[in-house]
């Protein structure tokens, strides 16, 4: 008799455990959606990265020399110098 109930205990144990590993928090399931998220996070934060590392190569241009603020200037606002003309071409 108490075979049997040690028995029924184990396998109810077991059915637990199996079920924790495929339903529960933690689980296989659980696991891949979250390595997807974090892929996805990562993917992201190099994105930013780039972003990040541009803007601090344009800050520090900024700092050492005029030379981006006329491009900038040029380019965004199409200011030009005093005796200079400007042409603009379009394509066909």
């Amino acid at each position: 008799m108490t075979s049997r109930v040690v028995s029924v205990v184990l396998i109810a144990l077991l059915a637990i455990i199996h079920a924790q590993l495929w339903a529960g928090r933690g689980s296989l399931p659980d696991v891949t959606a979250l390595e997807r998220k974090l892929q996805a996070q990562r993917s992201a934060n190099a994105q930013a990265k780039l972003v990040n590392d541009q803007l601090t190569s344009e800050v520090e241009d900024l700092k050492d020399g005029l030379g981006l603020v006329e491009e900038k200037a040029r380019l965004e606002l199409g200011m030009v110098r005093p005796n200079e003309i400007f042409v603009q071409v379009t394509p066909r």
